[in-house]
């Protein structure tokens, strides 16, 4: 079910040639294809090439087919089907992947149901179709007798047991599967990688945005250095989530640590400043509940008794800070994913070209880069989260969440 090494570049014996054959095929699904959306920042660098170690760097593959649920105002599926005639749309997921035929005909496939006006349920969540995008996909699989990689953008849905079912798929059918967001993968300030083999008793992040998409992001922050530490992952056992008065209450009894709390703001670049006029700008409680209108925490145990915690601050910080304590090291270690936004004058996030990067090599070789467990952990925590908030800040006990795993020993983040 994995691509075939046909599809690489592969030396001819000793001769001083190489021979090129075919290129790979991928496959695009997506929501919706407009300036900003996460279906641009992804297909355009497949059809355009971006910036890479310097230089600009075209994806040695074709994406040959796109499929786009929605077509909003800005729709930019007629420009680029214009400009680039190998790319053609096709109005259903099973053409897409057989190219109008009755067999896959494509060599891997990018999911992208992420943006596009979706109902939400009663939670507050946005019931983005990621889980129906890949039943249709699975059934092409299944049809043909073989499977492709498979790459989906951010969580793998808003429902656990779909996400569950989907990751279980995988597994099934043998072919290889990634998902997740720019945050492990993206540049760190300072540049560092978490120490392996080590053991951890405290992490955090403190991050922005809202509940049911920026904590995903927060939550892989966390766990994509913390899978790094002695016997890796173990699963999690609870989650407890805070919000407005609660929230404080817990602040200040130090429900979660003061030192990593402090840390992780020393790292930010957009630390809101408490007070005009003075040097000092590290903000006291006060401050805090002046300058953040609507908290969220996310508080968990792992089951080897690692206690982490994910902070929604918006206000206060506009960026994604990580600290952790490690046994046997004075100091804490902390940095920053740093995820330079588009400022107007480019439409693209330079940090999608490290995901769109660990993709491809996904598709060349047929194997995932880091583990797609990572993303089912923080799929489920998130879900635990919200449904803990949902049930009045509920603590949430997560047995389904007993997911091992080992993380990748090379670093994926990107140096350049």
């Amino acid at each position: 079910m994995q691509i075939s090494r046909r599809n690489l570049l592969v030396a001819a014996g000793s001769a001083p040639f190489a021979l090129a054959v075919e290129r790979p095929k991928i496959a695009a699904i997506v929501t919706e294809y407009r300036k900003y959306s996460h279906g641009q920042h992804i297909v355009d660098r497949f059809l355009e090439g971006y910036g890479w170690n310097g230089e600009h760097h075209h994806p040695p593959m074709d994406l040959v087919s796109i499929y786009v649920d929605q077509q909003p105002k800005g729709d930019l599926t007629p420009d680029r089907a214009a400009r680039f005639p190998t790319m053609k749309v096709y109005p259903s997921i099973a053409e897409a992947l057989t190219l109008g035929g009755s067999k896959l005909a494509v060599d891997g496939v990018m999911v992208v149901g992420e943006h596009g006006r979706y109902p939400r349920n009663e939670k507050r969540q946005t019931k983005y179709p990621r889980y129906e995008f890949f039943q249709q996909m699975v059934k092409v699989f299944e049809d043909s007798k073989r499977g492709v990689p498979v790459f989906n953008d951010k969580h793998l849905s808003w429902n656990w047991d779909w996400a569950r079912e989907m990751y279980d798929t995988s597994k099934r059918l043998n072919f290889a599967f990634m998902a997740g967001s720019s945050l492990p993968v993206t540049w760190r300030t300072p540049s560092v990688e978490f120490p392996s083999n080590v053991k951890v008793s405290e992490a955090m992040c403190i991050c922005y945005g809202g509940v049911d998409s920026y904590d995903f992001h927060g939550l892989e922050t966390i766990q994509c250095m913390v899978e790094r530490r002695k016997g890796g992952e173990s699963g999690v056992e609870w989650v407890q989530a805070y919000r407005g008065d609660d929230f404080w209450k817990a602040h200040e009894a130090r429900v979660w640590p003061e030192d990593l709390f402090e840390a992780c703001l020393c790292r930010s670049h957009t630390l809101t400043p408490s007070r005009e006029g003075f040097n000092d700008i590290f903000p006291t409680i006060a401050d805090l509940k002046r300058i953040v209108k609507a908290p969220v925490a996310y508080r968990y145990k792992h089951a080897d008794g690692l206690m982490s915690t994910m902070l929604l601050m918006s206000g206060l910080v506009r960026d994604f800070n990580f600290a952790a304590r490690i046994e046997g090291h004075r100091d804490v270690f902390s940095t920053q994913m740093y995820l330079p936004m588009p400022d107007g004058r480019t439409t693209l996030a330079n940090f999608f070209s490290p995901l769109v990067n660990n993709a491809e090599k996904m598709y060349l070789t047929g194997k995932p880069t880091y583990p797609v467990e990572r993303t089912l952990l923080t799929t489920g925590l998130t879900a635990a989260g919200v449904e803990s908030l949902y049930q009045n800040q509920k603590k949430i006990d997560t047995p389904h969440l007993n997911i091992r795993y080992q993380a990748t020993k090379e670093s994926t983040f990107w140096r350049s």
